[in-house]
């Protein structure tokens, strides 16, 4: 399996319009899979609780908080996501000199989840995966498959004032703070010499595999990866399309010109083929505590033709059905050992509505561009009403309980007029 899925974005000020963060993700996944968009409130647990993860139980924390992810629909984890507190994390595939082969682990989209359940700020979220690192280890296939698709995993972490970068190689890691401008990773080690925190045994354990000669200057991803830095600027290839695409709009980033580069199709970004996105993830959050963030999730693949639909945290929030995928809870071909015997249908409403339109777009040029259009102006509207939240704040918390589901079944409304 060629390393080609995924890109992940930040922007902080002074590259965004206004005093706010937008990060933003495209979920490169196979193409058949199936991407959930989940709320899970916060929770209080018992001294001595587990929790089950995709393949191993950990201990559980005392509190977690609520969190709203996009995952695949096959296991724990999740590829990208925020909580209460406008924490946001998505994760990368990365591969290096370390083999990524190995006993069934914490999965790098646990850690995601595990991050945003238990940190309040991005900061505390390194803390949280690299602790999780060192206990439990990551491994485990990646895929629905047997294949055994395998990779360490990098992250890149937002929260109301700054960023984070984490790269990780087994249980070794580096990572970097983000505190201006922008930063977008595409499934290669990116932190060189600003390293901010580190494994204590990482240089050591470099040096002892001959990787680094302990004297010149310590780069990370030039020690850890079997690629030179100059090859990860490599023109063409999507981390360098992604940067060029948010230095275009450098100063002026926004959600809809994140939206933009996660749909653009020309640099890859927006990925089709056996891999393909098949979720996205644009965040605004507004640096200002009593401002609420905004999150927009499509629920369903290719951002080009779904609508990019906004997730308020409010008390009281309803879960969200048309984007929850069917449960096999202990009968399910993941949990059965051995492991992915049959794969169950997991689609869930809005998925099957969209593979419908989605045929329908591909054969009928006319009424997809009609289809197209009226996705484009529901997804427009919705944005136009997000920015009063944005810059006023939420006046009655109650309208937004249902909003994500709201708007769902208005995008399933628009396809009914095809």
């Amino acid at each position: 399996m060629l390393p080609s899925s995924c890109d992940t974005f930040v922007a902080l000020p002074p590259s965004t319009e206004g005093q706010r963060i937008v990060f933003g993700k495209n979920s490169d996944r196979p193409c058949d899979e199936v991407q959930e968009v989940v709320y899970f409130p916060a929770t209080d647990y018992g001294a001595g609780e587990k929790v089950e993860c995709t393949y191993i139980e950990i201990e559980q924390v005392q509190h977690t908080y609520a969190v709203v992810l996009s995952k695949p629909a096959w296991l724990w984890g999740a590829e990208m996501g925020a909580n209460e507190h406008q924490v946001c994390v998505g994760n990368e595939a990365v591969w290096g000199r370390e083999s990524a082969d190995g006993d069934e682990a914490l999965l790098g989209m646990d850690l995601v989840r595990l991050a945003l359940e238990r940190a309040d700020t991005a900061e505390r979220a390194v803390d949280v995966i690299t602790e999780l690192l060192e206990k439990y280890g990551q491994g485990g296939s990646c895929m629905e498959d047997e294949c055994g698709f395998t990779y360490h995993n990098s992250f890149l972490i937002s929260d109301r004032t700054e960023a984070w970068l984490l790269e990780t190689s087994g249980k070794y890691w580096a990572a970097e703070r983000v505190e201006e401008g922008y930063r977008n990773i595409s499934n290669q080690y990116g932190i060189t010499t600003k390293i901010d925190k580190e494994h204590p045994g990482m240089r050591e354990y470099a040096r002892s595999k001959g990787w680094w000669d302990g004297e010149t200057q310590f780069n990370f991803a030039t020690v850890y990866s079997f690629m030179t830095t100059a090859r990860i600027e490599e023109a063409g290839n999507r981390y360098c399309e992604g940067k060029k695409l948010l230095e275009k709009s450098n100063g002026h980033i926004t959600a809809e010109v994140m939206m933009d580069i996660l749909r653009d199709k020309d640099s890859g970004i927006n990925m089709e083929g056996m891999f393909m996105t098949t979720g996205s993830m644009v965040s605004v959050i507004p640096k200002d505590p009593a401002l609420p963030g905004v999150h927009y999730f499509t629920a369903t693949p290719d951002p080009e033709r779904s609508v990019f639909k906004p997730f308020i945290f409010v008390k009281h929030l309803k879960p969200l059905k048309e984007t929850t995928s069917p449960s096999y809870g202990a009968d399910d071909p993941v949990k059965r050992k051995p492991r992915f015997q049959s794969k169950p249908d997991r689609k869930h409403e809005l998925f099957v509505k969209h593979e419908l339109v989605a045929a329908i777009i591909d054969s009928h040029k006319e009424r997809g561009k009609k289809i197209m259009e009226s996705m484009r102006e529901l997804e427009k509207e919705k944005m136009t009403k997000m920015e009063e939240h944005l810059s006023v704040g939420v006046e009655e918390p109650d309208f937004l309980v249902n909003l994500f589901s709201e708007s769902v079944k208005e995008e399933i409304a628009v396809y009914g007029k095809r």
